[in-house]
């Protein structure tokens, strides 16, 4: 990763998630005084520990739905990263309204916040998951369908919010959707945990994953590293044409949940003979999952110099790698 951020004031909400973790070590790493905002509900200590002790890192334990939090977490800051959120699908089925309490009502307290501080960008963790029933492949910014789950609703609602605080206030904000996110820290353990940390468990332990539906849903996959190059480019735009824009950040290239399950199977199987004998177990296909997605990412590569290092073989095979060292 050539262009980083250096030598600003930076604030990342769900900074102990793991996106937002992975941020916060980039951007110290890079030469940046970093402020993390968490209420630890899903987010990790433990993702936090590497960098407690750095005198360019501070914490504050607040809530993003608590606006006197977010007023002095965006104190004297130049960019803020809003990572914090309630993710998953089942999980916002199963609490719509925690999950528009946070992804909604915390995203505008913090959006609000920005504004009154004069931050110079906001740039969000938008999700692919606003695509929604929309068929065309590969997705393209400027064509969504109707949201699947209240989760898809909530990132989508949060769009609406930025573009219009923009041309309102005038606020620079940038979206970024997110898909499949997978890599280093990401939790295998929750009971939402995603596919790829639960897979690499499983096997780990010589259990079989259940697979959701007959395996032939795809997806996206998209190794964290690439998440945050796009973050760090989209603080650095400086053409006013890539700013109040929403960017799909993927690799662009889609896998099945069967391509999937074989490509981890060997990697964990490289050190584990007995984990090549398992074969997965197919269950019901879950409510609200979208079949299948798939990115453009056009879009970021001309605006804002989005040119992703890894695709999923090279960053499943860091993340396998991490698992084995840490579980």
């Amino acid at each position: 990763m050539n262009r980083v951020l250096s030598g600003c004031r930076i604030l990342v909400t769900g900074g102990a998630g793991f996106i937002g973790s992975n941020l916060v070590e980039s951007f110290l790493n890079s030469g940046n005084y970093v402020v993390c905002l968490d209420n630890f509900s899903t987010g990790k200590r433990e993702n936090l520990q590497g960098f407690i002790k750095n005198r360019d890192f501070r914490l504050i334990e607040g809530d993003i739905r608590n606006y006197p939090d977010c007023e002095k977490a965006v104190q004297g800051i130049d960019y803020v990263f809003h990572q914090a959120a309630l993710g998953s699908v089942p999980r916002s089925i199963k609490d719509p309204m925690t999950s528009a309490d946070v992804n909604i009502g915390g995203f505008v307290k913090m959006l609000f916040a920005s504004k009154e501080a004069h931050v110079r960008r906001f740039i969000y963790a938008a999700s692919s998951s606003t695509y929604g029933d929309h068929p065309d492949l590969p997705k393209v910014e400027e064509k969504i369908g109707n949201p699947l789950s209240p989760y898809g609703i909530t990132k989508y609602v949060d769009e609406l919010f930025a573009t219009n605080f923009a041309a309102i206030y005038g606020i620079e904000t940038v979206g970024l959707r997110y898909f499949n996110v997978f890599g280093r820290r990401q939790d295998p353990m929750g009971a939402y945990a995603a596919v790829i940390p639960l897979f690499v468990r499983k096997l780990m332990q010589h259990e079989a994953p259940v697979i959701n539906g007959d395996g032939s849903y795809s997806r996206d996959f998209t190794y964290i590293d690439n998440v945050v190059q796009a973050n760090h480019l989209a603080a650095l735009a400086t053409n006013k044409s890539a700013v109040n824009q929403v960017y799909n950040v993927a690799h662009g290239e889609r896998t099945t949940l069967n391509e999937l399950f074989y490509m981890i199977r060997e990697l964990v199987g490289e050190t584990d003979k007995k984990v090549l004998k398992i074969n997965p177990v197919y269950g019901p296909s879950r409510a609200g999952d979208i079949p299948h997605s798939l990115a453009s990412i056009k879009k970021a590569e001309r605006l804002l110099g989005y040119n992703p290092s890894y695709n999923i073989k090279q960053g499943m095979a860091e993340a396998v790698r991490w698992y084995k060292a840490n579980l």
